[in-house]
């Protein structure tokens, strides 16, 4: 066959790809080939409309930098990235179930147990606690724990390195003999993911607030076991049921204690208002 149209196209790029020496790559292109084919189809786009899509993930890229990575955030916002970790992450019962990574990570210092690691950052005083436990409910000694938040403005360190080169916000821990972890930090706050480039302009066409509900990213990793990556969300945050990145599961969503002065946990004494957030994980074996 030497002449493609719009009724053979699909099997001849079909039969090219069928030779690729790696079962699994031709599998992915298989599928990436009729799927993106159906799409054609289905939707019968303009030229117009599909260089314009061609100019949407150019800038996409083009948005790209050490400190922001738009196709996290396209990923994110079209519910792929939720879909990946879904299918990846099917925990058994008992474990501490997964959410997205995001794109605000990077390895955080760390720091001694009842450290603050709010630098920087301003706001309500936060004490986080918790234990790692597998899911037999023995405690886990010596496991690591990252823990990534944003400001009381909904800002994330990253984001404001022009203006204070030092981490805050976040920090990594390791738990103790009794599987336990503690620190200091500020309250963080619901806030937009970036919406000043392509990603955002795709929400405001599509009708869609940018806006996460105020949550607390964790990543724990302990020798042996899976590694956890997860978010607690705060209870009675407006933006639960909408997330932008589709991360919210109803058993990461927890109450943020309030307080006014008196002894915290670990016999600060405080003055004025301070929360509380106390989180047990349990995290599964290796495969």
């Amino acid at each position: 066959m030497h002449e493609s149209n719009e009724d053979n196209i699909t099997e001849a790029v079909l039969g090219r790809v069928r030779g690729a020496s790696d079962p699994r790559v031709r599998t992915i292109s298989e599928a990436l080939v009729r799927h993106l084919h159906a799409f054609i189809r289905e939707v019968e786009p303009t030229e117009a409309e599909w260089e314009a899509g061609i100019r949407f993930l150019t800038r996409t890229g083009h948005m790209c930098s050490a400190t922001r990575q738009e196709f996290i955030l396209l990923s994110d916002t079209l519910g792929v990235s939720m879909l990946v970790d879904a299918i990846n992450h099917r925990v058994s019962a008992g474990a501490t179930e997964t959410t997205i990574f995001g794109p605000f990570y990077v390895p955080p210092p760390e720091f001694p147990n009842g450290a603050d690691i709010s630098g920087h950052f301003s706001g309500s005083p936060l004490y986080i606690s918790g234990t790692i436990r597998n899911v037999d409910g023995a405690p886990l000694a010596a496991a690591i724990v990252d823990v990534w938040h944003s400001d009381a403005e909904g800002f994330y360190d990253l984001q404001k390195l022009d203006q204070h080169p030092d981490h805050a916000g976040r920090g990594r821990f390791r738990t103790d003999t009794s599987g336990s972890f503690r620190l200091w930090t500020v309250r963080p706050t619901a806030y937009p993911i970036p919406n000043d480039g392509p990603v955002g302009q795709m929400l405001s066409a599509q009708g869609r607030h940018p806006y996460r509900p105020e949550h607390v990213h964790f990543m724990i990793q302990a020798p042996g076991y899976r590694k956890l990556v997860t978010h607690i969300f705060a209870a009675g945050d407006p933006y639960l049921d909408s997330d932008a990145v589709f991360g919210v599961k109803d058993s990461l969503i927890r109450t943020y204690q309030g307080h006014i002065g008196g002894l915290a946990l670990d016999g600060r004494t405080m003055s004025g208002p301070w929360f509380s957030l106390h989180q047990d994980f349990s995290i599964e074996p290796s495969a």
